[in-house]
């Protein structure tokens, strides 16, 4: 059955998720060789604006995340990989206008990021290969939703898209929004998306120029994203300022 098939897929891709992505990094190397269209087109400042708006695009999409796992419990939204986890059925914030809302967030930064490198042929191929790929580990999701939750889950997806938000219809949590819990597990996002954007930056000059042009404001942002990356992963590991009770 393809449904099956898909759903196995998804297993596979479910664990090694954090790592499959990486196999469209020489696609974006390709696309680096070219230069930056608009820099070369339209002059610095339009490209200084666009680059500004990809990386704004980049920060909505982990604020999505951000309001996501803000509120919820203990036991779900995590970032396990071996298997699913869900201790209970969150539908409540975020998960009342969306199904996904953790993908959805997901979906909207690598976009941004293939739009940043300003190749068309990339940014096409991340769109295709995010359909596939979310559209597999979502159909293992809900496999597994379904076996445990059974019609609690048909309730709520009746009444919720799977992955594009509604535009209404959101359920206060019973939780308090926690920036504790956001901080917690979501410094790594926000610190790989700073080293994405200035990657694609560095070997963009290297690749078409030859040399590295050491933007200070580049240089300044990975490196203040970096203390904070540290410094909440330290907190994290060797403290309890970022522990919240249920969370």
């Amino acid at each position: 059955m393809i449904r099956e098939t898909i759903v196995r897929q998804g297993h596979w891709l479910f664990r090694w998720r954090s790592y499959v992505l990486l196999a469209t990094i020489p696609i974006a190397f390709m696309t680096l060789r070219g230069g930056e269209p608009v820099e070369l087109y339209l002059g610095e400042w339009p490209d200084f604006i666009y680059e500004g708006i990809c990386v704004a695009i980049a920060f909505a999409g982990l604020a999505v995340r951000a309001v996501t796992v803000a509120y919820v419990p203990k036991g779900t939204s995590g970032r396990n990989t071996r298997e699913q986890v869900a201790e209970t059925l969150n539908t409540t914030g975020m998960y009342s206008l969306t199904r996904n809302p953790l993908y959805f967030g997901n979906a909207i930064i690598y976009m941004a990021i293939a739009l940043f490198t300003q190749g068309i042929y990339f940014v096409i191929i991340m769109a295709l290969f995010l359909v596939i790929y979310l559209e597999r580990i979502i159909a293992t999701e809900e496999a597994f939703l379904t076996d445990k939750f059974g019609r609690s889950y048909h309730e709520w997806a009746e009444r919720v898209p799977a992955f594009f938000p509604r535009l209404s219809g959101w359920q206060q949590p019973e939780l308090s929004f926690s920036i504790r819990n956001v901080l917690r597990r979501e410094y790594s996002g926000f610190f790989a998306i700073i080293t994405a954007f200035v990657a694609i930056e560095a070997f963009g000059d290297i690749l078409f120029q030859g040399h590295i042009l050491y933007d200070p404001v580049w240089i300044a942002t990975f490196i203040g994203g970096g203390i904070i990356y540290l410094g909440l992963r330290y907190m994290k590991k060797h403290t309890t300022l970022l522990d919240v009770g249920g969370r």
